[in-house]
């Protein structure tokens, strides 16, 4: 019997909470069936999904009413998932600090030490940080709370608006709809890809989750940094010319090394993947305010072989440079 504890702490959204729920419970309905059209081949997944805080009590939602759950923490026992979905953020934007006591500390320790997938979706990601879980792992979290989380969490590997992180079983995603992401990834985990797939057909979402840098506001990272509005603005300036690290460098009058290791604190990036993220960025815009080809336009960047420039795109956007001005022209 597979068991997916849904952490419930105080402030946390309660979409999430009982979303969570609902998209596991689907996996168990007697007329959701396997894509081959086979009647027999109906999914048999049936996990036990828990709501629980760390005493059993009611706790009190990110929008001040009461939330019952089904357990307290000491009663759960084994499990093979546990999320922490995200908090409702206060006027800064910010999830709370201390949102979680000793003993679920404690507990969340224990669930990884024992192999259990411990997840954190948008700020719930931050749970797991207090909890020592995120030291020396590759994580994520909505964009928005980048910076925060690597001051709250500095031995934590945060990269920059990434789509999800799974790191031997740390699990990581950004948004606050990024529950739904994570529950797909858990099911695919403990359960396979095709009831993943089917599940996220039935629920009417995407399976494969769309890249942060979607919904990023053009120029968010570099405009809170002079450095790295510096480099931007030499990167985008090299019009029709490539740009290596070693040039980067030069316009910076800095070392490689030293530009090498600021971008890495700063962004979390090396100097190539910066400076494709720059010209994807730049590529995004040119896509939708011209009708330019997509070949002329990764030429305009410095790219002298557009199927390099489409496979970066892809890997960035999740889509390709087509798809992308098609959804966006046309939203």
């Amino acid at each position: 019997m597979t068991t997916i504890v849904i952490l419930s702490i105080n402030n946390a959204l309660p979409s999430a909470l009982m979303g969570i729920k609902d998209i596991l419970a689907l996996s168990g309905l007697h007329f959701v069936q396997k894509s081959d059209g086979n009647a027999s081949a109906k999914i048999d997944w049936k996990p036990t999904v828990i709501l629980a805080s760390h005493d059993g009590k009611p706790i009190t939602d990110g929008h001040g009413r009461n939330f019952e759950v089904d357990s307290d923490l000491d009663a759960v026992g084994h499990c093979d998932a546990v999320l922490v979905p995200g908090f409702v953020p206060d006027r800064q934007g910010c999830p709370p600090y201390s949102m979680t006591d000793s003993l679920t500390k404690s507990w969340l320790k224990a669930c990884h030490r024992q192999g259990t997938l411990v997840c954190g979706s948008c700020s719930g990601v931050f749970a797991l940080g207090e909890a020592g879980i995120l030291n020396n792992r590759r994580c994520t979290t909505t964009w928005w709370l980048h910076d925060e989380l690597k001051m709250r969490f500095p031995k934590a590997n945060a990269e920059w608006a990434s789509e999800l992180i799974d790191d031997h079983g740390v699990i990581s995603a950004g948004g606050p709809l990024s529950w739904v992401t994570i529950t797909l990834h858990i099911i695919k985990q403990l359960a396979g890809i095709e009831t993943a797939k089917v599940v996220a057909d039935f629920s009417v979402v995407d399976s494969v989750p769309k890249s942060q840098n979607l919904y990023v506001p053009e120029g968010y990272q570099t405009s809170k940094n002079p450095f790295l509005e510096k480099a931007e603005y030499a990167i985008r300036k090299a019009h029709y010319q490539s740009v290596s690290a070693r040039d980067l460098s030069r316009i910076m009058a800095i070392s490689e090394r030293t530009l090498n290791r600021k971008l890495k604190e700063l962004t979390g990036e090396t100097p190539k993947s910066f400076i494709d993220g720059v010209r994807i960025s730049h590529a995004c815009t040119l896509l939708v305010t011209t009708k330019k080809p997509v070949k002329e336009i990764a030429f305009s960047l410095g790219y002298s072989d557009d199927s390099v420039f489409r496979r970066l795109f892809k890997q960035k956007m999740k889509m390709t440079p087509l798809n992308y001005r098609q959804e966006r022209v046309h939203s």
